[in-house]
């Protein structure tokens, strides 16, 4: 199960459509040992693309140094399908590099809201997990969620 922030949710949505009908991406990190996600940093889509992404490779590189230095580990790997629904295609099963990681599509196809679903990529098998939505102040508190 994916234990998600609510701010987070809706800045995954408020991307997904502001960027559409380019896909949108990006990662939620955490610290290492904690459980909920707490830093969202949206990416940049190097691609451009309406059918798949790619992240901006000096984006990465300075968030990757940023895990580095704040200890921190890639929790959440996000990103949006603009043409279908929210389940992973092969390329995302194929790219999937992370089994601890959650990987969370939304569709932006059938406009707003837009489907969010969460999935675990092992083995190159797609499981998909239940999303559990919490309120910072009441359920998370004291973790950091500024991207």
């Amino acid at each position: 199960m994916l234990t998600i922030l609510d701010t987070h949710v809706e800045a995954i949505l408020e991307q997904a459509f502001a960027e559409h009908p380019v896909e949108a991406c990006g990662l939620i990190l955490g610290k290492k040992g904690q459980r909920t996600p707490h830093r969202l940093v949206p990416m940049e889509n190097a691609a451009r693309s309406e059918t798949f992404f790619q992240f901006d490779p000096k984006q990465q590189f300075k968030v990757w140094e940023e895990m580095d230095d704040q200890e921190e580990v890639p929790m959440v790997f996000y990103h949006s399908h603009t043409g279908s629904r929210a389940f992973p295609s092969k390329e995302d099963i194929h790219h999937a590099w992370d089994p601890e990681a959650h990987y969370v599509l939304v569709s932006t196809a059938e406009g707003r809201p837009g489907e969010i679903r969460s999935y675990r990529i092992i083995n190159d098998k797609a499981i998909e997990e239940t999303i559990r939505v919490i309120h910072q102040s009441n359920d998370a508190p004291g973790e950091n969620h500024a991207g």
